[in-house]
């Protein structure tokens, strides 16, 4: 049995735990914040408001159903989950609001009313899109990354063409629609992904299939269900959680790190999974001559946006909001070229709306709502409470005229969330909010690696390797760590269980 340290409780750090204790070793979780969840914590007001903090589109369900399965569990057993419907709404330029359902044929419907002909070509742009979450959720995600010789799989290597991983999402989408509207439907996924949909791979038109296909659910009391049903999972493995402890520093001798610094505190450890910032973990904690990449490496990188996030209680009930609304009232392309080749706050931004008392009544007191408004922007900006306030009034501005009511005389809690606050709780590289962008550029195996290169039993999992941004991804990396763990501890000998 091995005593391994996990730096950070995020869903990939609570992933690797889960596994590596299920394997039969001794894991250590050390937690800077006072709750797990990482970007999915959940805080609680005093006047009955629980807001999620990060995630709120629960997408690609049977990656979660994989996680908990390998533990013997059926989601079912550990929160419900409610099916959404409409899926989401999206407010369009001329201020028309197009409700998205979660029934398909209907679907088809809402594309052919927009643009003749539409409907069949969504048939066959979800078929492709099939095609590319079935092989990617199925066997690309799971790569380690390390070698170009993981895609040397003869049918892998016939099916690469139709993975389309080094073509333009942008391109891929023009090929089958023209409306202006169809194409910002179809392109918002990207936008979280970390890039510009000229420079994303057309392998993601698998997240359409996965939003649009297998629908957007929601676990009922928000994200923190799920981060407690995985630390309950963590936990029933023999997983100790250290919260209020960051890392001080990794100690390493030849090509090993022999433990942490933890409140003053020197821990040995045989192996450590870093599922912290990568770039904090390098530069901050490791002793520069162990570092797989330098400061400039990480600056050169594209990262996923950071936001502005601004968290509202609300007297009164909103009926004309859904559960997500998306604001493309204004042009993705202009707040996308503000994000990756102009950073600046944006001149006219898209923003989004998450209203999840419209689903979930623990989530506001009676007849209140609970709002959360997001703003995608460009990581590494200035930012201060002038610029938090200026941008929280163009958003509500816009969401007041299109809800036709007033809302913010009925605030009873308000508190926002960007780029300082990022650093400042998950040591985020130039606060980013999602990780590294899954551009052309940084896939696969072009993205950081998932091993330290100098030190053998340390290892890296999150946002910033692979398989990428998101929260499935999360998990998953989680996983892919967990087992260049267990393979590098197989070498010395150490017993594994399962």
């Amino acid at each position: 049995m091995a005593k391994i340290a996990i730096i950070g409780s995020g869903f990939s750090g609570l992933s690797a735990a889960s596994y590596l204790g299920a394997a039969g070793h001794q894991v250590e979780v050390f937690e800077k914040n006072s709750i797990p969840g990482g970007r999915a914590r959940q805080f609680k007001t005093h006047n009955g408001y629980t807001f999620d903090m990060g995630p709120s589109w629960y997408w690609m369900p049977d990656v979660f159903e994989k996680f908990f399965g390998d533990f013997g569990y059926q989601v079912s057993e550990l929160y419900n989950l409610e099916l959404l419907d409409p899926s989401f709404d999206v407010v369009n330029k001329d201020l028309i609001k197009l409700s998205i359902p979660e029934n398909y044929g209907k679907l088809r419907d809402l594309f052919e009313s927009i643009e003749t002909g539409s409907a069949t070509k969504l048939d066959r742009f979800m078929e492709e899109a099939q095609y590319k979450y079935e092989q990617g959720m199925d066997s690309l995600v799971y790569m380690p990354g390390l070698s170009l010789t993981e895609f040397a799989d003869l049918d892998l290597i016939k099916g690469a063409l139709r993975l389309q991983v080094f073509s333009s999402f942008s391109k891929h989408v023009r090929k089958f629609f023209n409306d202006p509207r169809l194409i910002a439907l179809m392109e918002f996924p990207v936008l979280f992904l970390g890039a510009m949909p000229q420079d994303t791979p057309a392998l993601y038109s698998l997240m359409n299939y996965a939003g649009l296909k297998l629908g957007t659910w929601y676990p009922q009391g928000g994200f923190g269900k799920v981060i407690e049903a995985m630390v309950k999972i963590a936990k029933e493995n023999g997983v100790v959680f250290h919260f209020n402890s960051a890392v001080e520093r990794i100690s390493a001798e030849g090509s090993k790190v022999e433990g942490l610094l933890v409140n003053g505190e020197e821990l040995h450890f045989d192996a450590v999974v870093a599922a912290a910032d990568y770039e904090h973990v390098e530069n901050k904690l490791l002793p520069e001559k162990f570092r797989n990449y330098s400061e400039k490496y990480w600056d050169k990188k594209t990262f996923a946006p950071s936001c502005l996030i601004y968290y509202l209680g609300v007297t009164k009930k909103i009926p004309q909001l859904e559960h997500h609304t998306l604001f493309f009232d204004e042009d993705l392309y202009d707040h996308s070229v503000e994000i990756y080749k102009d950073p600046k706050w944006p001149t006219k931004p898209l923003f989004y709306v998450c209203c999840p008392s419209q689903t979930d009544d623990t989530v506001s007191p009676k007849g209140h709502e609970n709002l959360f408004l997001l703003m995608p922007l460009a990581p590494g900006l200035e930012d201060d409470e002038n610029l938090r306030e200026k941008f929280f009034n163009v958003m509500m501005d816009r969401l007041e005229k299109q809800v036709k009511t007033k809302i913010r005389p009925f605030l009873d809690y308000k508190k926002s969330y960007c780029v300082n606050d990022f650093v400042t709780d998950y040591n985020s590289y130039k606060g980013n909010a999602y990780g590294l962008a899954n551009t052309l550029q940084q896939t696969a195996v072009l993205k950081p690696k998932i091993r330290n290169k100098k030190l053998s039993n340390l290892f890296y999992a999150g946002q910033l390797t692979v398989p990428g941004p998101g929260v499935p991804p999360s998990l998953i990396s989680g996983k892919i760590a967990a087992e260049q763990v267990i393979k590098e501890l197989k070498k010395k000998k150490y017993e594994i269980t399962v």
